[in-house]
C-alpha cells in the first residue's frame, strides 16, 4: 500500500477556495490538475509514497454546471472528459474538489457514489491504472483528500499541505498527545505547533557549523523526523563549531551526518534521524529529499544551493537557506569589517536564490567539476581556468549558532505566526550594528525558475529537475 500526500502553495489554495465558496452557503466545485512525486522508499517509513503537487486550478465552465445548493453540487462530465484527455497527454493527475459549507467534515455517501462513477469514466478513458483524487473543503477551514484507484479502492491522503507565508498541514486523524518534555513550549505557542512539527519530515543539508546547530535545535523544538545530509567528516579545525562533535570523532574521521544523528538520538526526545553521507545533488539522496516537507540549506556549496533552489519550485518543498558572512578588515584597519547573517525562504511565488544573487554560478560549475572529475579540475586550476578553493572563511560558533536559531525560528513563525510584523521571504541581521531588516528582490525577466511558472509544481521530470549535464 502506498501512502499519499497533497501539496498546494497558498495562492493556489486561495484560488480554489474562492471558486468553491463563490456563492455563500452553497456547495461549489472545481477541477485541480496535479503532478506526481513518486518516492520509492521514504527514509523514515521504508515504504513507497506519492505526493501530488498541485499544478493548476481549472474552474467548471458555466455551461457544464447543472445545479447546486447547501447540500449538493452537480455538473455534466463534458469538461471532465476533456481534462482526462489533457491529463493523458501531459502526464497529469485529475482531481475534483468540492466544499461542504454546512458540514459534514468528511466525504458523504453521495460523494462515494459520485466519485466511484467518475473513476469508472476515468479508467474507461485513460486506462485501469488511472488515479482520481478527490479534495474536500469543509466549514471550519479544514481540507481532506483521498485517492481513488481501480476498481473502487479509495485511500485517504495522510496530509494536505498549504505552503506560503504560513505552513499549514491538515491531517485526517487527531494528533497524538504531546510529551511533557515540550510542556513549556506548549505554554508559549499551544499544542498545535507540536502536532505539526511532530508530523513534519525535516531535511537538513549540511551538518557543519550552522547545520549541526540547526539539527539540534529542530529536534529540541519537536521535529520528530529528521534527515541530515553531509559528505564531510569531522576534522580538528571544525570541532569548536560542530555541536556534539568530539576529538575522538575527528580521530575516527566520523561523518558529520552520523555525529548529528548520534547526538539527537542521545537526547531521548523520540526523534527519528536518518543520516546520509553525500552531496545534496547525489542520485542516492534524491528520494530522501523528495520525501521532505521542508529543507534547511546549511551549506556554503553553490552547486548544492542551485540544486535545492530548483527543488523548491519543482516540488513545492520550502527551502530555508541560510548564510553567514564574516570579513576581517584590511590593514591598516583592524577588527571585523562585516558580520552579517541571511535567512531566505525559497518557495513559489517568491524570488529565487539566483535572482537574489545568493549563489555564484561560476563557483557552482567549478564545485561540480571538482566532484565529478577531480583530475580535470586540477588541470584547469593549474592553467587558471578555475579559481580553486582559496583561503578559508572566518567562522565563530556563536554566530553560526545564531544563524541556525534565526532559521529554525523562521519555521516556527511560518507554522504559528508569532511575529507582529511580516519580514517577507528574506531576513538579514547585521551584527556590527545590532540591526535586523527585511530585504526584497524581483525576479529577472529571463529567469526560468521564478519568473516563469513552467517549472512550478512540475514534480517528477526526466531528467531530474530538468537538469542536463
Amino acid at each position: 500500500m502506498t501512502n499519499f500526500d497533497l501539496v498546494f502553495i497558498e495562492q493556489q489554495e486561495a484560488e480554489l477556495r474562492g471558486l468553491l465558496y463563490e456563492t455563500k452557503g452553497v456547495e461549489g466545485a472545481a477541477y485541480v490538475l496535479l503532478r506526481e512525486c513518486k518516492i520509492a522508499s521514504d527514509p523514515w517509513e521504508r515504504r513507497s509514497r506519492t505526493k501530488f503537487v498541485v499544478r493548476e486550478i481549472v474552474p467548471i465552465a458555466a455551461e457544464h454546471r447543472v445545479s447546486s445548493s447547501g447540500q449538493h453540487v452537480t455538473w455534466d462530465t463534458g469538461g471532465f472528459v476533456a481534462l482526462l484527455q489533457r491529463c493523458q497527454r501531459e502526464e497529469l493527475i485529475l482531481a475534483i474538489a468540492h466544499c461542504h459549507p454546512h458540514g459534514p467534515r468528511d466525504f458523504s455517501e453521495q460523494d462515494d457514489r459520485n466519485e466511484a462513477e467518475l473513476l469508472r469514466t476515468a479508467c474507461n478513458r485513460n486506462g485501469p491504472g488511472t488515479k482520481l483524487v478527490s479534495i474536500l473543503f469543509y466549514d471550519d477551514g479544514g481540507i481532506r483528500a483521498r485517492v481513488w484507484q481501480y476498481p473502487k479502492h479509495k485511500e485517504d491522503c495522510k496530509s494536505v499541505a498549504v505552503l506560503g507565508e504560513r505552513f499549514r498541514f491538515h491531517f485526517p486523524t487527531a494528533p497524538s498527545p504531546t510529551s511533557e518534555v515540550f510542556a513549556r513550549q506548549v505554554l508559549a505557542f499551544g499544542p498545535s505547533l507540536m502536532s505539526q512539527l511532530k508530523a513534519l519530515r525535516v531535511g537538513i543539508i549540511g551538518a557543519g557549523g550552522t547545520g549541526s546547530a540547526t539539527a539540534m535545535l529542530a529536534a529540541r523544538a519537536g521535529a520528530a523526523q529528521i534527515l541530515v545530509v553531509d559528505d564531510d567528516i569531522v576534522e580538528p579545525t571544525n570541532l569548536n563549531r560542530l555541536h556534539g562533535a568530539t576529538q575522538s570523532d575527528a580521530d575516527a574521521m566520523m561523518s558529520k551526518a552520523d555525529v548529528a544523528a548520534r547526538e539527537i538520538a542521545r537526547m531521548g526526545l523520540g526523534a527519528r534521524v536518518v543520516p546520509l553521507k553525500g552531496w545534496a545533488n547525489a542520485p542516492h539522496v534524491q528520494d530522501a529529499l523528495k520525501s521532505c516537507d521542508i529543507i534547511f540549506c546549511c551549506t556554503d556549496d553553490n552547486s548544492g544551493r542551485i540544486f535545492l533552489n530548483r527543488l523548491a519550485y519543482f516540488y513545492f518543498i520550502p527551502v530555508i537557506d541560510m548564510g553567514l558572512a564574516m570579513a576581517v578588515a584590511k590593514p591598516p584597519a583592524v577588527g571585523m569589517a562585516d558580520i552579517s547573517a541571511r535567512v531566505t525562504t525559497i518557495l513559489p511565488p517568491e524570488t529565487c536564490l539566483l535572482c537574489r544573487d545568493a549563489v555564484d554560478t561560476d563557483l557552482a560549475r567549478e564545485e561540480d567539476l571538482r566532484r565529478r572529475n577531480p583530475t580535470e579540475y586540477d588541470r584547469q586550476k593549474r592553467e587558471a581556468y578555475v579559481r580553486g578553493e582559496g583561503n578559508p572563511n572566518p567562522a565563530v560558533v556563536t554566530f553560526t549558532t545564531e544563524v541556525a536559531c534565526m532559521a529554525v525560528n523562521e519555521l516556527l513563525n511560518r507554522v504559528v505566526g508569532y511575529r507582529k510584523r511580516e519580514l517577507g521571504s528574506e531576513h538579514r541581521r547585521r551584527f556590527l550594528f545590532c540591526e535586523d531588516r527585511a530585504t526584497s528582490a524581483s525576479p529577472r525577466n529571463s529567469c526560468p525558475i521564478c519568473a516563469d511558472k513552467l517549472y512550478w509544481g512540475m514534480a517528477d521530470a526526466e531528467p531530474f529537475l530538468d537538469l542536463v549535464g
